[in-house]
């Protein structure tokens, strides 16, 4: 979700907000692994190997399973926003709104990039890297909230700020890290301040872990125990992924971390595509879920084939790109952001139809959950 930020809540009282106690998107296994713990599993022994590259991922039928899945989750998002004509006025400015603005700015970028001067088009790719470290961070403090609020956990002010802030932190190195990579890939001189900012936000990073730590432990204090497993994973994965992409830059962001990030954001739409088809009482739920995921991944496979593999490699050398690979990242860089931005009003917890399609399957809050706004304005993936 992609990009999910919300603030959520059990009542003052601390009593369970939901029921049964193991309450759960779709099982607590398939949360857990879902929210981070896979990407923990596969990325964390290749940090400890020691491997100066990772090349070998890019296999023909891995590329290929990791693409279906990140395109997957941008189309899950998109079937929230324009499912029906009701949603898509709900929501005009996400539906309409940015998608014009983006195919204007697209227009002229694709235009000057033909005449050799591809500079608005970096910066639309620069804008989108911004987007993505808003969106995996605010994601992963969505899932956090929304795994503790079915615990029946709830996060004071100050555990708030201690955790939400060792995210910001993830934030602040992803900005500077792409800054980074981008002059690596011009002809222009890095910046004289740029190297120790970069080595300021790294040392920031690796104390943010023991920010976040003191947040959960004053939780632990307080409520008695800490978060459970799956909201635990979702934070400490997300440092995973930023050491991963480290250690191996772009590589490692469009290998391992985006499809994580997609895996994590995907449960959530397919939860509420499955309380709608049961909602609906046809005795056609699997007959229906198949046809859903089925849908996801053919036009996934479409997308895929306007925008080739190798165009996802052209980021980092997107100065200097040749015509026919503009097209291509253009399209994919459209995709991102404007995926933020339909994430970022599909997950609002404290809309209560939003909570009540998303927890149809369990029991109904007594209190409704308290929402505060972490970015784009849902609770991210459940969202970018």
């Amino acid at each position: 979700m992609a990009s999910h930020r919300s603030d959520v809540g059990t009542p003052a009282s601390g009593t369970s907000a939901l029921t049964p106690v193991r309450a759960a998107i779709l099982h607590p296994v398939v949360d857990f692994l879902c929210a981070g713990g896979l990407s923990i599993l596969v990325i964390v022994p290749l940090l400890l190997s020691g491997r100066e590259d990772i090349g070998f991922l890019a296999v023909g039928i891995v590329v290929w399973g990791q693409y279906l899945l990140n395109y997957s989750h941008f189309m899950a998002s998109y079937r929230l926003i324009y499912r029906d004509r009701e949603t898509m006025l709900a929501h005009k400015w996400a539906a309409f709104g940015i998608p014009l603005l983006l195919i204007g700015y697209s227009s002229i970028a694709f235009a000057r990039a033909q005449t050799g001067s591809p500079q608005w088009m970096g910066a639309l790719v620069a804008v989108g890297s911004a987007y993505l470290a808003w969106h995996y961070t605010g994601q992963a403090w969505g899932m956090m909230a929304s795994y503790s609020y079915l615990a029946g956990i709830r996060f004071e002010k100050m555990e708030r700020l201690l955790v939400r802030g060792s995210l910001r932190v993830l934030l602040a190195w992803h900005v500077v890290w792409f800054a980074r990579t981008w002059f690596g890939q011009t002809s222009l001189d890095e910046p004289f301040w740029l190297p120790p900012l970069y080595q300021a936000v790294s040392v920031a990073a690796i104390l943010a872990l023991l920010l976040g730590a003191g947040g959960l432990g004053k939780v632990w204090l307080r409520a008695g125990r800490l978060p459970p497993a799956r909201a635990l994973v979702a934070w400490f994965a997300t440092f995973v992924w930023y050491a991963a992409i480290a250690r191996w830059g772009l590589p490692a962001l469009l290998l391992l971390v985006q499809p994580a990030h997609a895996l994590q954001y995907i449960e959530f739409p397919v939860r509420v595509e499955l309380n709608r088809a049961t909602r609906k009482g046809t005795g056609r739920v699997a007959g229906h879920m198949a046809l859903y995921l089925g849908l996801l991944m053919a036009v996934s496979f479409v997308v895929i084939l306007l925008v080739p593999g190798p165009a996802m490699s052209v980021v980092a050398g997107f100065l200097g790109l040749e015509p026919q690979k503009v097209a291509p990242l253009l399209l994919l860089t459209f995709i991102n952001i404007h995926h933020y931005f339909t994430d970022g009003v599909a997950w609002k917890l404290r809309n209560p139809a939003v909570r009540k399609e998303l927890f149809a399957h369990l029991a109904v809050p007594t209190t409704a959950p308290a929402a505060v706004s972490a970015g784009s304005s849902g609770w991210k993936k459940p969202a970018k």
